[in-house]
């Protein structure tokens, strides 16, 4: 499956970036809340065995043990995380890529293995306003599960990534078929959502206090 095309929008904002991407890769692995799916990343030497494995071996065994393996998927049934598996594969992104832009449907989500990816939001007259930075661990995609079906953010990498992609529109089917895995995946994209809504917030906040104090000078 061929990468996302390296789109760029205009980004026109006055709002600096959060910082020199500032993210802690310390509290990344740490317990992060009530759902332990999103407790987060593997140690790198067990992840980079088993995408190893992935890669040499095209059987499927290798990326169900990896997806099996990712703190977000703590506590799914054996059953769902062969579906997990069954609509899955190893992506890789350079920095600079856009794995999501806003508008786009939203058919696919990702979970981040490796590297660094920057979530925006559109902000009308500004372009593209960085939201947060995240890292291993991390859910990409969260609009996948919600009607209409569209992402609300853009994603970019900022050094090189590794992913899990899922085929998002036929892990819907799943969910409209089996409603213990929709409520498995609904439980942890939901705590995705308002942390993600938080970080928007508090970026609107920042930015609208910026404009502020540059009138008032």
């Amino acid at each position: 499956m061929n990468n996302p095309a390296n789109h760029q929008p205009p980004r026109t904002d006055n709002c600096t970036e959060p910082g020199p991407i500032a993210v802690d890769r310390k509290s990344l692995s740490e317990p992060a809340g009530q759902v332990p799916a999103l407790q987060g990343a593997l140690s790198q030497n067990r992840q980079a065995d088993m995408l190893e494995a992935a890669d040499r071996n095209s059987s499927p065994s290798p990326l169900l043990d990896l997806i099996s393996a990712q703190p977000f998927f703590q506590g799914l049934s054996p059953a769902h995380l062969h579906i997990l598996s069954e609509c899955a594969m190893v992506m890789d992104f350079e920095p600079g890529q856009y794995i999501l832009e806003p508008g786009a449907p939203a058919n696919r989500f990702y979970l981040i293995l490796e590297g660094l990816v920057v979530v925006e939001a559109e902000l009308a007259g500004h372009g593209m306003l960085p939201i947060e930075t995240l890292g291993p661990g991390e859910d990409l995609g969260w609009s996948w599960l919600f009607p209409p079906y569209y992402m609300h953010s853009g994603a970019r990498v900022v050094e090189k990534t590794r992913t899990i992609f899922f085929y998002a529109t036929r892990l819907r089917e799943h969910c409209e078929q089996d409603h213990e895995f929709a409520y498995q995946m609904m439980r942890r994209i939901a705590e995705v959502v308002v942390r993600r809504l938080n970080a928007t917030q508090k970026r609107l906040l920042e930015c609208s206090d910026i404009k502020k104090l540059t009138r008032g000078s």
